[in-house]
């Protein structure tokens, strides 16, 4: 998900609507040399089911405008662009959704269903999604240019959340051994994808996000204790070693991270004075309180973070009518927001071949 040469020209946005998944269009068909694409998860909670959305993507031109693609499927999870498909995962429908990207925008090719294992994340490698799948706790592997799922699974001890590849090995984090756990799982999984062959290692309670960032891996971990009292943690992975970080209940914690000028951030959610923002961590995995970037106010918070072509991308939710996403400079000044649909979350990017 990098990104070159996006030109931020204006805070004014456009913004329109499309009601079909199966299509969308630029405002300025056939100019877009890029997009920013945007899973929004949706709402499915709410016991009043008239109040539940459906999740949708949105698409981000290189000329500021956003476009909304609704309807899109229940619990829009997560995304990721490889070469001219964008591939999208809708864990309650228990599908892989395939479009062709093109500079008018997207057009809907495949549907892969995934036999109700609850799919979450996804990594691309030569050709191959490795994805992973709360019910049937393991990784699935589709092939993109068969165009099937693999016959073969790899068996996870426990419900895999966060998938990651660092040019050799597959890391997989592993925050519930069973559902509703309260974040019981202590492991993270290292995967060969030459013989499948799994290794797990013990990186403390609740271990969700991964990074990796100058050949270590970092998880940002949330747990809960008997009362659903929320804790959070960090741990980093060095060589067979780690060094593991607790913050204490109600932290002022979230659990986004990001690589960013060669610093790890963490987002900063339900601090005293309201205030959230992305923190850096030091070898020790605290928070650098005073490399703080971003300044917003609860209830809303920030739900997802990266760092695309140099540029700061945080998304934001209220879990209701405010889902944005801000583009932050080196010093926390926004250049861009952009209103997105319920509940933004996982981003990818896409640029046109020379």
């Amino acid at each position: 998900m990098k990104i070159n040469n996006i030109i931020i020209i204006s805070l004014a946005l456009f913004i329109c609507t499309a009601c079909n998944n199966s299509n969308s269009t630029s405002s300025d068909p056939g100019k877009n040399s890029s997009w920013i694409f945007v899973a929004n998860e949706g709402r499915s909670y709410s016991l009043d089911e008239n109040d539940n959305v459906p999740g949708s993507i949105s698409m981000i031109d290189e000329n500021n405008n956003i476009t909304n693609i609704e309807n899109i499927g229940t619990t829009v999870q997560s995304l990721e662009v490889y070469n001219n498909k964008l591939f999208v995962i809708v864990t309650d429908d228990h599908k892989i959704i395939t479009y062709n990207i093109d500079p008018d925008g997207i057009t809907f090719e495949n549907e892969i269903l995934t036999n109700s294992s609850m799919p979450r994340e996804m990594v691309i490698i030569n050709d191959k999604i490795y994805f992973t799948n709360l019910e049937t706790q393991d990784i699935k592997i589709f092939d993109i240019i068969n165009n099937k799922l693999e016959e073969s699974t790899i068996s996870i001890n426990g419900r895999p959340e966060n998938i990651i590849y660092d040019g050799t090995y597959i890391w997989v984090s592993i925050p519930e051994i069973s559902k509703g756990d309260g974040n019981q799982g202590t492991e993270v999984a290292k995967i060969d994808p030459g013989t499948n062959q799994v290794e797990y290692f013990e990186v403390g309670r609740g271990p969700q996000a991964l990074l990796v960032h100058n050949n270590e891996i970092f998880i940002s971990r949330t747990f809960y204790d008997e009362n659903w009292n929320t804790y959070h943690g960090s741990t980093k992975i060095i060589g067979t070693g780690t060094i593991e970080n607790t913050y204490g209940s109600g932290a002022p914690c979230g659990g986004s991270m990001m690589s960013y000028e060669n610093k790890i951030y963490r987002s900063q959610n339900w601090i005293p004075s309201g205030e959230e923002g992305i923190v850096p961590l030091d070898d020790e995995l605290n928070f650098i309180a005073t490399g703080r970037i971003g300044n917003y106010q609860s209830p809303s918070i920030i739900y997802h973070m990266e760092n695309i072509n140099g540029q700061i991308y945080i998304t934001i939710t209220d879990y209701g009518s405010t889902n944005l996403v801000k583009v932050l400079d080196n010093y926390g000044n926004e250049i861009a927001s952009y209103t997105a649909g319920i509940m933004p979350g996982d981003l990818a990017y896409w640029k046109k071949s020379e």
